[in-house]
């Protein structure tokens, strides 16, 4: 990584007094803050590289919360979104975790459930940010490889020695090490271990 991932806390909701207090209960446990008071302009300016939550109320003038979760979603923005409404009822609740909604909370919001949601809500999505970022990261480092080092590669994740990998390639001893070597330097693995356990799966990754 070539930077610490910083979440940051979207809070979308068109009362003023429940931003504040709910901007200023977030911000006790650590995680920034950004507010909005209207849904079209949080959906303008939105970076979806961004890395935190989204928080979200149901009932809002001229777009409804549900309509901004399920734009989100069709989207492709991975963020969390956590619902808030003060007129939950069992259908709007079906329909946001079936839009995608991460939580469903109802007004007056109980702190601790907010924040152990959201905190649960931000842990996950930077461990699945990094997680993707390690993959693109290897499969770039898998895209370097040469043709006979891809089949080296394989050989090695298969359990073969260097022997069995110059008998099968028709290739001598030294060659094969040499392979061996660049594969280790270009993958930025330091043990037969940690280059089997990261990259058995690439071949076909890469090619998906």
């Amino acid at each position: 990584m070539n930077a610490p991932l910083s979440p940051l806390i979207h809070l979308i909701d068109d009362d003023e007094a429940v931003r504040a207090s709910l901007a200023l209960l977030i911000g006790t446990v650590g995680l920034r803050v950004q507010t909005w008071g209207h849904p079209q302009a949080f959906m303008q300016t939105f970076d979806r590289e961004s890395v935190g939550a989204i928080v979200l109320d149901v009932r809002m003038p001229g777009i409804s919360g549900l309509t901004v979760l399920e734009t989100l979603v069709a989207q492709g923005v991975d963020q969390p979104i956590l619902m808030l409404t003060g007129h939950g009822t069992v259908e709007l609740c079906r329909r946001a975790f079936k839009s995608g909604a991460a939580e469903f909370l109802e007004k007056p919001i109980d702190d601790e459930a907010l924040l152990e949601a959201l905190q649960n809500a931000v842990r996950q999505h930077v461990r699945s940010r990094e997680r993707h970022q390690a993959d693109r990261q290897a499969r770039e480092r898998y895209a370097q490889l040469s043709e006979r080092e891809r089949e080296v590669l394989g050989l090695i994740v298969s359990g073969l020695t260097n022997k069995e990998i110059g008998r099968v390639l028709d290739l001598s001893p030294r060659t094969v090490e040499t392979h061996r070597a660049n594969l280790f330097a270009k993958l930025q693995a330091e043990t037969l271990a940690q280059l089997i356990r990261h990259y058995a799966s690439l071949a076909d990754a890469a090619d998906a």
